[in-house]
């Protein structure tokens, strides 16, 4: 093929990182417990029947998985509670949060963020890519500019293609 009529991938010689904030995504199964499981009538905690409950979970259901702790029904719970539910099972989850699988996903991601090492793009130009398969919280693009914004040359947003400037340092 002459030279003339050559394919250049402009895109890969233009020195452009794109970074896939999906890739930080932690894997493992996401796995909910509702309190009102443990409660007399679905609205009364009794603290026997609480423990008793508590140390009847298998907890080879939950070894390796991200669990989030909610409550669906409109009864207090004693953060006691929190503690006996949670200390069964931190020697076997990845993490335990309190909230929805929303909350629990917005925390992964923020300790995903915060662990990862971004120097590798010190005075580059990133393209955070804009469209995934998985669902990233919004906040994670939050953390993610205030981590990029004084190490990149330029940081965009979207696709090669079609891309919205955000920085430029």
């Amino acid at each position: 093929m002459s030279e003339e009529f050559e394919i250049r991938n402009k895109v890969a010689e233009s020195g452009l990182v794109n970074f896939d904030l999906s890739t930080l995504l932690p894997k493992g199964q996401r796995k909910g417990i509702d309190l009102k499981d443990f409660l007399f009538q679905e609205m009364i905690l009794k603290e026997k029947d609480f423990r008793e409950k508590v140390e009847l979970i298998n907890v080879d259901e939950y070894k390796d998985a991200y669990i989030y702790i909610y409550n669906s029904v409109d009864t207090i719970i004693p953060l006691w509670a929190y503690f006996v539910l949670t200390a069964k099972l931190t020697e076997v989850a990845k993490k335990i949060v309190f909230g929805n699988r929303e909350d629990l996903e917005v925390i992964l991601m923020h300790n995903a963020i915060q662990t990862y090492d971004f120097e590798e793009m010190r005075g580059k130009r990133v393209l955070v890519k804009g469209c995934s398969d998985k669902e990233i919280p919004e906040n994670a693009y939050i953390e993610l500019v205030e981590q990029l914004k004084p190490l990149v040359k330029s940081l965009m947003f979207g696709e090669a293609c079609s891309n919205v400037p955000i920085i430029k340092n």
